[in-house]
């Protein structure tokens, strides 16, 4: 393929730079798809807990593209025989795509109408979009073989699993991206170490034994991130008001409710019907635009949980032990006495259900065990070598529950037992 007459670099606050040499990929960096994820947030709601964490869906996607490149390097250079060099450029654009259906605010938003970015994602690679005209220069199939490899269905798993496995380039750089942005240690892990050690090997990617160590230092910072970051408490509570919001708002709306403000792609959200270019005029600029005027509606349900949310004014919330009770009728009484709908102002969010992203031996899929290779050609899979892995896969996701209500209900705590926080 076409090479840049000049190498294109990114300064990256994570990899210090990011190197673009291919025309098709500084294209697609420039189609407005991908432009989009610069208006989307990596961690959705989590900038209301931590403060530095503004970081963009886009930087993120640069950062894995940087990371697939370095790794593929390393194999070209080493000419292992087991790497498909064919696949190049397939890996590099789908580590660059992978992440283009996000919507604003990410997750949230996923949980609130039920819709997933990797479907989102097809659609813009194999669309009328100019993703596809871009990718449709190489071959015409190729947009689908770049989308199914983001979607796990394409036959070459080593190109899968670059992208989408237990030690992946995804993974990799939000890890690091995220705890830089955030502020926190947890996620720093020896990122030029791992990717000296990866392997292509029948058909996978595997780890020289020698590389075990920096692995284990990768999968404790996972496992650090995923709760102390990613579900903290905070930010869990933020992702329901958010939640709830957007819910009260599509009731409101399939109801008749006649909106004060409302902007054209927001009927069709609601309806489940967005199109390609209303999907793309979706971006977190115009949804807190939107919760901003929504302060000012007459429906005091939604007007209230906007202000809270616009100005930081979250849900406190308690935490219960698997031993302590909830009587969550009186609580539901309680606040409906005090003048609060509980449909809207009463969570309880179980610990124990949240997605646990530990790294456990033995499972499919995305989940693929890690193997390490020794120097006879042998395989094994990484726990059986490492008491510190084996100890995360063996460790049991916490119980018990948070219950997230308005702070402002006199009494509501002297209903249970437990710790109480102001968020």
């Amino acid at each position: 393929m076409e090479k840049l007459a000049e190498e294109k670099v990114f300064k990256d606050p994570v990899h210090k730079y990011i190197y673009v040499q291919d025309k098709l990929i500084w294209d697609l960096i420039n189609t407005r798809e991908v432009q989009r994820l610069r208006r989307i947030r990596q961690l959705g709601t989590s900038f209301l807990t931590f403060h530095g964490a503004e970081h963009s869906r886009f930087s993120h996607s640069l950062g894995v593209y940087e990371i697939a490149r370095k790794i593929i390097s390393q194999f070209e250079r080493n000419r292992y025989e087991d790497w498909p060099s064919e696949e190049r450029l397939l890996c590099l654009c789908a580590a660059l795509l992978h992440d283009v259906g996000h919507g604003p605010f990410s997750h949230s938003v996923e949980e609130a109408f039920q819709v997933r970015h990797e479907e989102w994602g097809r659609r813009l690679i194999t669309g009328d979009t100019e993703i596809r005209s871009v990718l449709s220069r190489v071959s015409p199939d190729f947009p689908e073989r770049v989308a199914s490899v983001i979607g796990k269905t394409y036959e070459g798993k080593l190109a899968v699993s670059l992208i989408s496995s237990q030690l992946d380039a995804d993974r990799m750089d939000y890890l690091l991206r995220d705890a830089y942005f955030t502020g926190v240690n947890y996620g720093m892990f020896d990122l030029e170490r791992i990717l000296r050690v990866m392997r292509p090997h029948k058909g996978h990617i595997v780890v020289k034994d020698s590389g075990m160590h920096a692995v284990e230092d990768y999968l404790m910072s996972r496992y650090q991130m995923y709760w102390q970051v990613y579900f903290h408490p905070v930010t869990r509570g933020s992702e329901i008001l958010l939640r709830n919001i957007l819910r009260r708002a599509s009731t409101l709306y399939r109801n008749g409710y006649r909106f004060g403000f409302i902007l054209p792609p927001l009927p069709a959200w609601f309806e489940n019907r967005l199109d390609i270019r209303e999907f793309l005029q979706l971006d977190e600029s115009l949804v807190q635009t939107v919760l901003a005027r929504w302060m000012d509606e007459r429906d005091k349900v939604l007007s209230d949980l906007c202000a809270r949310f616009i100005h930081r004014r979250l849900f406190k919330y308690a935490v219960l032990s698997d031993e302590e009770t909830l009587d969550a009728e009186s609580v539901r009484q309680k606040l409906a006495d005090a003048g609060y709908d509980p449909d809207y102002y009463l969570e309880i969010d179980l610990i124990g259900k949240l997605p646990y992203d530990v790294y456990r031996p033995g499972e499919t899929g995305e989940n693929i065990p890690i193997l390490l290779l020794d120097g006879h050609g042998r395989l094994s899979e990484i726990s059986t070598r490492s008491q510190i892995v084996r100890s995360l896969g063996d460790s049991t996701v916490p119980g018990g529950a948070h219950v997230y209500y308005p702070g402002d209900v006199p009494g509501l705590e002297r209903i249970w037992k437990g710790d109480h926080h102001a968020v």
